[in-house]
């Protein structure tokens, strides 16, 4: 290979691994914001009931999604 083609390829793998832990510091900057978020959110008045009230809702859509399978009694 030239050698002009191979200092090429190293400036893009070096601009690569540039974006790449761009992004990886971006992934771990929203993951301490959601993170602390979520630490919040349980702290407020409520949070314990809101989520027992999540919990039944996601049981009853659930129980819409699926209807209760019934035995046939078909005996002859």
């Amino acid at each position: 290979m030239k050698e002009s083609k191979l200092l090429e390829m190293q400036n893009k793998i070096a601009s690569m691994s540039s974006v790449m832990q761009q992004l990886i510091n971006e992934v771990m900057n929203l993951r301490e914001l959601s993170v602390g978020t979520y630490e919040t959110v349980k702290l407020l008045p409520g949070y314990d009931e809101a989520i027992e009230k999540l919990k039944e809702q996601q049981k009853q859509a659930k129980e819409k999604i699926e209807p209760e399978k019934k035995f046939e009694t078909n005996v002859e």
